[in-house]
């Protein structure tokens, strides 16, 4: 068993790094930062995920049957990422963010990963 100091796992970490410190289930639990861009989308099939925002800010757009939904999470807050659903950070400034996956995760650059290349 071990406490983690998730104030100090930021002390070296380049930035879009992600540092593990822990295994959860079939997924991590870790932290990364970043200052700006848009990240690649990202799914999880079987789980929900947790991400609190330590500082800053940061925008999650969430894909739904409707379209897109952005939520802004700031320092202090945390959003639940819906089982099953595309999403991405878009970064308006300096973000460090603790992050709870619970299982594996599927990675799209697609303009819209809903629709596969071979679908338009």
């Amino acid at each position: 068993m071990e406490a983690y100091d998730i104030g100090s796992a930021f002390g070296d970490l380049g930035e879009v790094e992600f540092r593990t410190l822990a295994t959860f289930n079939r997924g991590t639990i870790g932290v990364f930062w970043a200052s700006s861009g848009i990240s690649p989308w990202e799914r999880h099939p079987d789980d929900e995920e947790l991400l609190q925002v330590i500082e800053g800010s940061v925008d999650i757009e969430v894909l739904t049957a409707e379209g897109s939904e952005i939520t802004t999470v700031s320092a202090g807050s945390v959003f639940v990422v819906p089982r099953g659903h595309w999403h991405r950070h878009r970064h308006t400034g300096v973000v460090k963010e603790l992050y709870l996956t619970p299982g594996p995760s599927d990675t799209s650059f697609e303009e819209d990963p809903r629709v596969s290349p071979g679908d338009t």
